[in-house]
């Protein structure tokens, strides 16, 4: 396996390396705890899956969908780890959303299923943050789900792991609010992929959030939400007020 990574370079700029066995970067002199980290990848659009855990569809008083439920989260929304997520005026209640991600490596169109995995960089860990009653309200999610800072992504990319073996698990200052293996995803990752890419090209370093466990809940500013999955790492963000 291998982790690959954005950060901030001696020189102030963004730059890209793999981290090997001790914690060091490519590129840098410095080991990966001293480093700035940028979001791993920069997606011209990312594709989120909702409802995709059964549990989740039933907290939210929702049925399990019967194919995939899509929509987008815009570029601008992207922040990396240790970045704010910053609350909006416009909503009174924001929640975490904590997710495996699908980072693309290839241009992908039409692709089946059972060659899905040739066109995926790695995974990553993603926070899909959700203004809540806007989603209850609006008609479309466009801006419940796009706001800036809504779609934390880090803080590394990792190849060759099991997408179906893996665990999620969200803790908000602290205390564990979500625990959940990605077996009980409703659409495995490979279908997700195939599903999406016959709708739209997937272009490199576009994103497909895989869709949360149960668990979701509110923060509020001054909260530090943290997303671990199991052979990436932790995506740790804390809320301010705008």
């Amino acid at each position: 396996m291998t982790r690959f990574v954005r950060f901030v370079g001696l020189d102030g700029t963004p730059r890209e390396g793999s981290v090997d066995d001790s914690g060091a970067v490519e590129g840098s002199r410095i080991g990966l705890d001293g480093l700035k980290l940028l979001a791993p990848c920069l997606p011209s659009k990312i594709v989120c899956v909702g409802r995709n855990y059964a549990e989740h569809a039933r907290e939210t008083g929702s049925t399990p969908p019967t194919e995939p439920l899509l929509f987008f989260k815009p570029p601008s929304a992207v922040i990396g780890p240790g970045d704010d997520i910053v609350y909006p005026r416009q909503s009174k209640r924001v929640d975490y959303e904590g997710e495996l991600a699908v980072v693309i490596g290839r241009r992908c169109r039409d692709v089946m299923a059972d060659r899905a995995r040739d066109y995926i960089r790695g995974f990553t860990v993603f926070n899909d943050v959700t203004a809540r009653d806007l989603q209850r309200t609006d008609d479309q999610w466009a801006r419940a789900k796009g706001f800036d800072t809504f779609a934390a992504i880090g803080p590394c990319i990792v190849d060759g792991l099991d997408p179906s073996a893996l665990r999620i698990r969200t803790t908000l200052n602290g205390e564990v609010k979500q625990d959940a293996p990605t077996s009980e995803m409703l659409f495995d990752v490979y279908t997700l992929i195939e599903f999406a890419s016959a709708a739209f090209t997937l272009e490199p370093g576009d994103v497909v959030a895989t869709g949360t466990p149960s668990g979701i809940g509110p923060m509020q500013p001054g909260d530090e939400v943290t997303v671990e999955i199991e052979g990436i790492g932790k995506l740790t963000n804390r809320v301010v007020g705008r």
